[in-house]
C-alpha cells in the first residue's frame, strides 16, 4: 500500500515545528538531541553525547556522517544569513498553498 502523502506531509510539518512531538525511535531522538545541540550550542557538545549515541545503537561511521551533515547545514545557513540571501522569486513558501 503506498504511503499516505497527507499523513507524511503532516509528519514533516510536525517534525519541523517541534520534532519532540513526533513518534520517533529512541535512537533517532538521541541523534536529534545532538543535532539541536550542535546547532544551538555547539561548544556544549561533549564526548558523553557521542557515548549516548553509541549506547542508542549508532555506529561511529554513522555518527560521523550525521555530524558532517548537521555541520554543513549549519554552515550553509550561516553563509546565507551573512550574505543576506533571499528565497528565489516564484518559489512557494513550504506549507503554504501555491499562488496561481
Amino acid at each position: 500500500m503506498p504511503p499516505d502523502n497527507d499523513a507524511l506531509d503532516g509528519f514533516v510539518h510536525r517534525a519541523v515545528t517541534d520534532w519532540r512531538q513526533c513518534d520517533l525511535s529512541p535512537a533517532l531522538r538521541c541523534l536529534l538531541l545532538l543535532a539541536e545541540k550542535l546547532t544551538r550550542t555547539p561548544a556544549a557538545a561533549q564526548e558523553a553525547d557521542l557515548a549516548e549515541l553509541r549506547e542508542a545503537g549508532w555506529k561511529d561511521e554513522a555518527i560521523l556522517d550525521a555530524v558532517q551533515v548537521i555541520a554543513y547545514f549549519n554552515y550553509i545557513n550561516r553563509v546565507a544569513q551573512a550574505l543576506g540571501a533571499l528565497p528565489e522569486d516564484g518559489l512557494p513558501i513550504w506549507g503554504e498553498p501555491e499562488q496561481e
